[in-house]
Formats: C-alpha cells, sequence, structure tokens
C-alpha cells in the first residue's frame, strides 16, 4: 500500500533513478540533509508508519540485507544501522526508514 502524502512513497515509487537499491521491496537512497558522510535511508516500498505497524519480520531482514549490499557497493566497511521510532527518539518521516551512516568517526552514546 502507498501513501499518496508520503515523501518516501513517493520516491519509492517515482524516483527509481535515485535508487542505489531496488528489489521491488525494499529500496535504498542518499538521504537529502546528510548527517554523515555516508548517509543512506532504506526503506520498504509498501508505507508503514513505523517498525511498530510491521507485521512481516522478513521486511526488516530485507532492509538489513539492502543495507549490507548498499554498504558493501560504497565499499563502506564500518557503519551504524539506525532505525527511529516516535517523535522523542527523532522519527521525523512516519515511514519507517532505517538509516545507514558512515565515513566518519561514530560516538556513543549517539545522542
Amino acid at each position: 500500500m502507498i501513501d499518496n502524502n508520503c515523501i518516501f512513497c513517493k520516491i519509492a515509487s517515482e524516483r527509481k533513478a535515485l535508487h542505489l537499491y531496488n528489489d521491488g521491496q525494499v529500496a535504498a537512497f542518499r538521504d537529502i540533509n546528510p548527517q554523515s558522510p555516508v548517509h543512506i535511508l532504506i526503506i520498504p516500498i509498501d508505507h508503514y508508519d513505523s517498525i511498530k505497524s510491521v507485521t512481516d519480520e522478513l521486511l526488516i531482514g530485507r532492509m538489513l540485507t539492502a543495507a549490507k549490499k548498499v554498504a558493501e557497493d560504497l565499499g563502506v566497511v564500518d557503519y551504524r544501522l539506525v532505525m527511529n521510532t516516535g517523535h522523542q527518539a527523532g522519527q521525523s518521516v512516519f515511514h519507517v526508514h532505517l538509516h545507514l551512516l558512515a565515513g566518519r568517526t561514530m560516538h556513543w552514546p549517539p545522542g
């Protein structure tokens, strides 16, 4: 299902040229507001508001597999994967997505 008001749904369906990865269920593309030298977003093609609404655990596995593939394709060895859920956790687009961050030293705790 696609939400016509969701920017990630629009990117998933209309802007395939921007995709670094697309297997028909999951797509990956560069973040337009990068927080590190490498900042990729991995999303399901279908709309889910957050991880709380995903009932298919295989979809999450596909997202992780896509992140690994994109990192390999970009030659990235060390990276951080982040998934925010809810306003207080920093989720700003309510379409479940995974951030792949790399290209700089990551610190802990993150925020």
